[in-house]
């Protein structure tokens, strides 16, 4: 095992609810350039997602079990706590349009003025550049066709519980 001091350590939060071929995208780029990549999902006391907490974890630790080093955790509060607090000195985003960036860099700006935690921006494939979470929720919600959009096990997920949002 190499030294852990000298272990190249990502962390690359985000809902996931759920996960999507686009950040699977970004998850298996980034486990090419670090010894460990781990996927935070981020608890919004504010909001209910369509998956619990568990069940995006489930489905992350399903997606990414052909990546030794890819770990899921979960996390509350600031992502840049998270990263102190597991000795993580950089943040990876996917980007999928100028829109992105232009949120995504004051947040970086900000933790990297917070806590000296740097962000590295990786653009999305141009095959995922439209997709979105909310998106893939809504089609499948409506019987529409995800099946290019999510891995199998994902798939499996959101028509059960557009099946069972059907009969409330």
């Amino acid at each position: 095992m190499a030294d852990e001091s000298k272990v190249r350590r990502v962390v690359c939060p985000g809902s996931f609810d759920p996960v999507t071929n686009g950040h699977l995208d970004i998850i298996e780029r980034a486990a090419r350039l670090y010894d460990e990549v781990v996927v935070a999902v981020f608890v919004n006391r504010n909001k209910s997602g369509l998956f619990t907490v568990d069940e995006r974890i489930a489905m992350l630790q399903e997606a990414t079990s052909e990546y030794p080093q890819v770990r899921i955790d979960t996390f509350r509060g600031l992502t840049v706590d998270y990263c102190k607090a597991n000795d993580i000195p950089v943040i990876i985003k996917g980007l999928r349009a100028v829109s992105d960036f232009d949120y995504e860099l004051q947040m970086a700006q900000m933790n990297r003025g917070l806590a000296g935690i740097d962000t590295l921006f990786m653009p999305t494939n141009p095959e995922y550049s439209f997709l979105a979470s909310s998106l893939v929720k809504d089609i499948a919600g409506w019987g529409g066709d995800v099946s290019a959009l999510v891995p199998p096990t994902v798939l499996k997920r959101l028509i059960e519980r557009a099946k069972g949002s059907d009969e409330a």
